[in-house]
C-alpha cells in the first residue's frame, strides 16, 4: 500500500508485518478497484495514515478514537473528528469544543483543523481509514478494523502511560482490551448531538487527561487551537 510511505518511521517499523498480511493486500486491491471503477474515495491516499504521520508511536500521549472518515467532499483528511480549515465544523466537533470551554475555559476555535493536537501527541485515530463519497460506513469490514486494532495494541504496549478517550459504545468496545492499570481510560457517550447531552457534556475528559499526564511527567496537552 503506497500510502504507507507517508507514515512516521516508528509506525512503519511497528506495523511492517501487518502490511504483509493477506487481509491488507486484499484491502489494497479493493481500494484500487473502487478507484478504477470511478468512485471517489476519502481521504486522498496520501492522507490515509495522516494520524500515524503526525503522531509518532513513542510520542503518543492521548488516543481519541473515531469510527470512519467524514464522507462529504473536502471534509476527511486523515484525523478523527477533524476537518480542514474553511470547512464547516461538524456537529460532533462543535460539542467537543463546547466541552473544552466548559472544562478548561478554552473558547471554541473558528475552524475544525486539529493537527496542532496531533503534533503534541494526540493520536486522532479512526477505526476505518477510508470511505466512499456520500456513503457512510461503506468501507467497514474490509480490513481496516483489524489494522487499527493493531495500532491500538502497539500503543497499549508502550511503557509510557497514555490516556484513551473512548466516546461512544463503538470506541469503548474496540479498545476494551487496553490495560487500565497502566493507562487512563476515559469513557463517555459520543459527542454527536444525538447523545452528547447524555454525559459527554460535563465529562471533563480534557482536564482529567492533563492531570494524569502531568502527574506522570509526560506534560499536558495545550488544547487551545490557534487561527
Amino acid at each position: 500500500m503506497n500510502a504507507a510511505m507517508y507514515m512516521d518511521e516508528s509506525w512503519k517499523t511497528a506495523l511492517n508485518e501487518e502490511f504483509m498480511q493477506p487481509y491488507m493486500k486484499a484491502l489494497n486491491t479493493f481500494l484500487q478497484d473502487e478507484k478504477g471503477n470511478g468512485k471517489d474515495i476519502y481521504p486522498t491516499d496520501s492522507a490515509y495514515f495522516r494520524a500515524l504521520e503526525l503522531t509518532p508511536l513513542d510520542s503518543v500521549k492521548v488516543v481519541v478514537l473515531g469510527q470512519d472518515p467524514y464522507h462529504s467532499e473536502g471534509q476527511a483528511h486523515g484525523l478523527s473528528f477533524s476537518v480542514p480549515k474553511g470547512i464547516k465544523i461538524p456537529p460532533s466537533l462543535v460539542n467537543i469544543y463546547k466541552e473544552l470551554e466548559r472544562d478548561l475555559g478554552i473558547k471554541p476555535a473558528q475552524h475544525g483543523f486539529l493537527e496542532d493536537w496531533a503534533k503534541q501527541g494526540v493520536l486522532l485515530l479512526n477505526s476505518v481509514l477510508t470511505v466512499e463519497c456520500g456513503r457512510a460506513a461503506s468501507h467497514q469490514r474490509r480490513g481496516w478494523e483489524r489494522f487499527t486494532d493493531k495500532v491500538i495494541q502497539q500503543v497499549n504496549a508502550l511503557d509510557a502511560p497514555v490516556v484513551f478517550m473512548l466516546w461512544g459504545a463503538y470506541a469503548q468496545k474496540k479498545a476494551a482490551f487496553v490495560d487500565c492499570d497502566k493507562h487512563l481510560v476515559l469513557t463517555a457517550p459520543h459527542p454527536s448531538p444525538l447523545s452528547a447531552h447524555r454525559g459527554f457534556l460535563g465529562c471533563q475528559h480534557f482536564s482529567k487527561a492533563n492531570a494524569f499526564l502531568e502527574e506522570r511527567g509526560r506534560g499536558a496537552i495545550n488544547w487551545c487551537l490557534e487561527g
